[in-house]
């Protein structure tokens, strides 16, 4: 007797109606392919005494705050009033010795030579900053002593020759505009090689007290080629500041400057002991 009709067609028979499912296999090999072609989350730092890897964590660093910007010499004036520090105001600024004006401010951060920031909640001024050691053939360094203001102040200095860094100005560049803008077109100086370095102040602010300070000093030893006394005192007249603001706005009246710069040569020990 013939067996009876299967109620179903044999497993074969069936058409999937999707595409079958890729190999276990396949699956593994791609995954490791990913691994292995992935950047390591962390670093191998040794192998110990069996052999293995060890990996130590690496921490990202918190991102560093925006510095602020303001559009005008009050908004800027109402920003800080209430943050400078100690018993401090803005009216000692730029009536004070030594001090620069509100307008100085707005005209450093206008042109991007000073940046302010929060840390901490608390306002800091930071200010990157090409300092040039200049030798004579003795070895002596040139210092600035002090400065000639445009209001008749005179302003202790007692360091080298130095100048706020520009936005994307590179340190040689910024070393030569301070050797033109404070000692003169004719002077030449060469920069040593392999004699930078970089070291980070903070403290308040002496041309705006209350507000603190950071000072990114980049420093470079230099000889005199040409154009300068090799020994002795002598002073410059000043050439790079300012008579506008970012807005275009006279500063006549309204902001402190330079006008005239006196230096001396020293050696290192008179130097240390801050002569």
């Amino acid at each position: 007797m013939a067996p009876p009709p299967a109620r179903h067609p044999p497993f074969a028979a069936f058409t999937p109606p999707y595409p079958s499912p890729p190999h276990l296999l396949s699956l593994i090999t791609a995954a490791f392919s990913v691994i292995r072609n992935s950047p390591p989350l962390f670093s191998p730092l040794r192998q110990n005494r069996r052999g293995l890897t060890l990996y130590p964590i690496v921490m990202n660093p918190p991102p560093n705050p925006a510095p602020l910007s303001f559009a005008s010499v009050d908004s800027l004036s109402n920003f800080i009033s209430p943050r400078l520090r100690g018993k401090n105001s803005l009216a000692s600024w730029g009536s004070s010795p030594g001090t620069k004006t509100l307008h100085n401010l707005f005209l450093e951060l206008s042109l991007g030579e000073t940046a302010l920031l929060i840390s901490d909640e608390t306002l800091i001024r930071t200010v990157q900053v090409a300092s040039i050691n200049i030798r004579n053939p003795n070895g002596s360094v040139l210092i600035e002593a002090k400065q000639l203001m445009s209001d008749g102040s005179i302003r202790e200095r007692s360091r080298p020759l130095s100048e706020k860094m520009k936005p994307l100005e590179s340190l040689e560049e910024a070393v030569k505009r301070a050797v033109r803008e404070e000692l003169g077109e004719a002077v030449i100086v060469e920069i040593l090689d392999g004699s930078s370095s970089v070291r980070v102040e903070e403290r308040e602010s002496v041309s705006y007290p209350g507000l603190a300070a950071r000072y990114v000093l980049h420093s470079v030893e230099a000889r005199v080629i040409e154009g300068l006394p090799l020994e002795g005192e002598f002073e410059t007249e000043e050439t790079g500041e300012h008579e506008y603001d970012g807005t275009g706005e006279d500063l006549e009246g309204k902001a402190v400057t330079v006008k005239k710069h006196y230096w001396k040569w020293v050696d290192d020990y008179e130097r240390d002991l801050g002569r």
